[in-house]
């Protein structure tokens, strides 16, 4: 292809290309703490960050709330799994979870935009299957755009938490303290939450640090598919124009919210497990 030598050297200075390889390296390193992460390729070199702004609260919320509702669901029913281990109960969790761990996040919204779609057709209600409302806004309106890609992303999750948790209270429940418990007369509840439980969710605490990871790739997933305005969306816009500044950029930013979520587990073991001091 036909190119103006003009315009490719006006470019390259635009963009910094025409310095030094370290010289580079030094202005993104300066830049990232002022969150000037450079231009745009495709939005008419745009900053980078206005481009990102609008995105990161919408993709914050979906990832924060999603990973609440992964704990209220996936802990008790790993909780109760434990205590009924063997029973009726204990095998339709465990094979709902092993369902729930099998199927991607893309196939529960598929589900989710079919089952809208045969409630609308049935009840007449207009339930909307697409984009996001205001971020961290509760209005009606807001959270009927908001629950089911939330609800979606996690229940991809439930699963790996839901069995973890079961798990680690199984093992727990074997150990010598839990038995002594019992042993001197303590009602079962006391045992069972303020014995067992405190100790099995050191393990569940290491999981949720590290399932930021699967919630930010389940996020890329559920934005493209609700056309919600988020990092996931703009990101995957960004890699089909070869947008290389965005990528980069949100490539960081992704790379602080999991550092920031280990960071926070390492605070909560210090909350769940008694023996470990804050230094």
């Amino acid at each position: 292809s036909h190119y103006d030598p003009v315009v490719y050297v006006q470019l390259k200075h635009t963009y910094g290309l025409d310095q030094p390889f370290f010289v580079q390296y030094f202005h993104f390193l300066t830049g990232l703490f002022r969150l000037d992460f450079g231009l745009s390729f495709e939005y008419q070199n745009r900053p980078v960050w206005d481009i990102l702004k609008d995105g990161v609260p919408i993709s914050a919320e979906l990832g924060f709330w999603a990973l609440v509702l992964q704990v209220l669901i996936g802990i008790p029913i790993g909780i109760i799994s434990a205590l009924k281990a063997n029973s009726w109960i204990d095998t339709t969790n465990m094979g709902i979870v092993l369902v729930m761990y099998s199927l991607p996040v893309f196939v529960f919204a598929v589900f989710f935009q079919v089952l809208v779609v045969a409630i609308d057709n049935g009840t007449g209600a207009q339930w909307p299957v697409a984009n996001w409302g205001n971020a961290w806004h509760y209005s009606w309106s807001d959270i009927q755009f908001k629950i089911g890609p939330i609800v979606i992303l996690a229940l991809s999750l439930v699963a790996y938490l839901a069995r973890i948790t079961r798990t680690s209270m199984l093992e727990v429940l074997r150990q010598d303290y839990v038995r002594t418990a019992r042993a001197k007369g303590m009602r079962e509840r006391i045992v069972i939450y303020r014995h067992a439980l405190r100790n099995a969710l050191i393990p569940v605490v290491t999981i949720l640090g590290l399932s930021l990871g699967l919630i930010v790739t389940g996020t890329f997933f559920l934005e493209e598919f609700f056309n919600i305005p988020g990092i996931g969306e703009t990101t995957l816009q960004a890699t089909q124009y070869r947008d290389y500044p965005v990528i980069q950029a949100t490539a960081v930013l992704l790379a602080v919210a999991v550092v920031i979520g280990n960071l926070i587990s390492d605070i909560l073991y210090t909350l769940v497990d008694p023996r470990i001091k804050a230094s």
